[in-house]
């Protein structure tokens, strides 16, 4: 495979972070320099012999920096066709030397924007010479090799050590794919920027691919893109999954939610039992009897830090994630015992407020459903009212139906979860198939609560509730049908408050 000679190189980065093994390299191949102001003096501190760009251009850096490499004699030298002889002409002509070699990054944009710099600091950090050095040296990756960020370093090192300063066209074609993802990132970056929350265009690019073993069935591929170690610490386990992901993601939001100490187990993005406790090993025990049976392989959550006692009581299950902000030394050593077992520290990480999926041709964006009711915004519309545990426990089965899959009926009782019905078509199904599985497990309904994550079109589901037991409902409210749901819950004994917030969940 032919390779080619790199003997010129432009260097102008940002970040000199370990340029100079790569520099070091190149000048004991026999490359030659040229560079720009910090660069420069940076490669020259080497003992290394650098040319400036302003002897090339006969032209200083100007305005203040912003125009340093942009000259015919740069991009000419980059993006001359060696094998045509028109352009061999015009370089000799005007006396433009070959470049082989780019290595430049770009202003930190988005490290400007998250430190909330002022418009005029930002602006300043949108790079104009370094992208357009990165896209002529892609475009002319037949004879030019391109490396866009510090990430491609070591790449071109494992390349140099195993050749010399030689390379094929399909190691510069890979170099040049990577520099576009650098300047297509860049871009879309900016483009957010001003566009700000109008949401125009729809412009997303995440980086870090992460191979999956498949997707949600083997026969399907999958990925994930992300900074998944921003959010997570793992300590041990086997390779997270395509569903693993989904039931990771469900579970965070989840738990989110909740002050009080709160074990969840969550299964197919559900929870199947989740409770609430003064005590960490309580919540566990109470948040597994909510569904001993699905909890089997499911995934674990808890806003505490995992104790012994409570690792004891979990290792008793088998089950693929759990998740903590933190871990007893003890407890690590028992949940440990199983080495496929994922366990993973939950960072105090920010995400994102919107979400989307695909859809169509297309994309479907929204803003994340963030509202969690609290008791000033339960209004009682029954004639009875609910006792304040009957409240507490109405804004804990709330909560929960927020993130259960619609349509979603939510019974509990006591800060824990007795059953819920999921992803049913029928509202009635919902309630029917939480009853019936509340009671396989020998819960007493009497006294329990019903969340619904929609209003009730009609009265037959308070109805049904009253009859096997639950005492207060919350629901959102605005169907035209409310009263006769009103009138039915007053007839029973019932108390309903209404919130004015719906919460589908598809």
């Amino acid at each position: 495979m032919e390779r080619k000679q790199i003997k010129k190189a432009l260097v102008s980065v940002y970040q000199k972070d370990k340029l100079d093994v790569i520099i070091k390299k190149l000048h004991s191949e026999g490359v030659e320099f040229i560079s720009t102001g910090g660069t420069q003096t940076f490669i020259e501190s080497l003992d290394i012999p650098c040319s400036a760009v302003e002897d090339l251009t006969g032209y200083p850096s100007i305005l203040g920096g912003r125009v340093k490499t942009l000259h015919p004699k740069v991009f000419g030298g980059i993006l001359s066709r060696r094998d045509f002889e028109k352009d061999n002409e015009q370089i000799a002509e005007y006396e433009i030397p070959e470049i082989d070699l780019v290595i430049v990054d770009l202003y930190p944009f988005e490290a400007t924007v998250a430190a909330g710099a002022d418009e005029p600091t930002t602006i300043e950090k949108i790079d104009i010479g370094g992208i357009s050095l990165i896209r002529a040296a892609a475009k002319n990756y037949k004879d030019v090799v391109i490396v866009a960020s510090q990430d491609q370093y070591q790449p071109l090192f494992e390349v140099l050590e195993a050749y010399g300063a030689q390379t094929t066209i399909e190691e510069r074609r890979w170099f040049a794919k990577e520099a576009f993802a650098v300047s297509s990132h860049y871009d879309s970056a900016i483009f957010n920027y001003f566009d700000g929350d109008e949401k125009s265009h729809f412009r997303l690019t995440q980086n870090n691919a992460k191979p999956l073993r498949y997707g949600e069935n083997p026969h399907q591929r999958g990925m994930f893109f992300g900074k998944f170690d921003e959010m997570f610490e793992q300590l041990q386990g086997k390779e997270i999954s395509y569903n693993n992901l989904l039931d990771i993601d469900a579970a965070v939001n989840l738990i989110n939610d909740f002050d009080d100490i709160t074990f969840a187990v969550l299964k197919h993005n559900n929870a199947c039992g989740i409770a609430s406790r003064p005590v960490l090993v309580d919540a566990w025990n109470a948040a597994l009897a909510g569904d001993p049976v699905s909890a089997f392989g499911g995934v674990l959550i808890t806003n505490a830090i995992v104790d012994k006692e409570t690792a004891e009581e979990m290792n008793k299950i088998f089950f693929e994630v759990v998740i903590a902000p933190d871990y007893d030394l003890e407890a690590i050593e028992i949940l440990s015992q199983k080495k496929n077992r994922i366990i993973l520290i939950l960072k105090n990480a920010k995400l994102p407020k919107q979400q989307m999926r695909t859809l169509l041709n297309g994309v479907l964006m929204q803003d994340k459903d963030l509202h969690t009711e609290t008791a000033d915004d339960l209004k009682v519309v029954t004639e009875v009212s609910p006792t304040e545990l009957e409240i507490e426990d109405l804004i804990f089965a709330n909560k929960v139906v927020k993130h259960t899959k619609s349509n979603a009926i939510v019974l509990a009782k006591n800060k824990q979860m007795c059953a819920s019905g999921v992803g049913q078509t029928s509202r009635v199904d919902a309630l029917v198939h939480a009853i019936e599985k509340a009671e396989s497990f020998n819960f007493d309904l009497k006294g329990a609560v019903m969340a619904s994550d929609a209003f009730f079109p009609f009265p037959d589901c308070v109805q049904i509730a009253a009859e096997a037991g639950v005492t207060a409902v919350v629901q959102p409210g605005g169907s035209i049908n409310d009263q006769k749901s009103i009138d039915t819950c007053n007839e029973k004994g019932l108390s309903m408050v209404t919130t004015g917030f719906r919460h589908f969940k598809h």
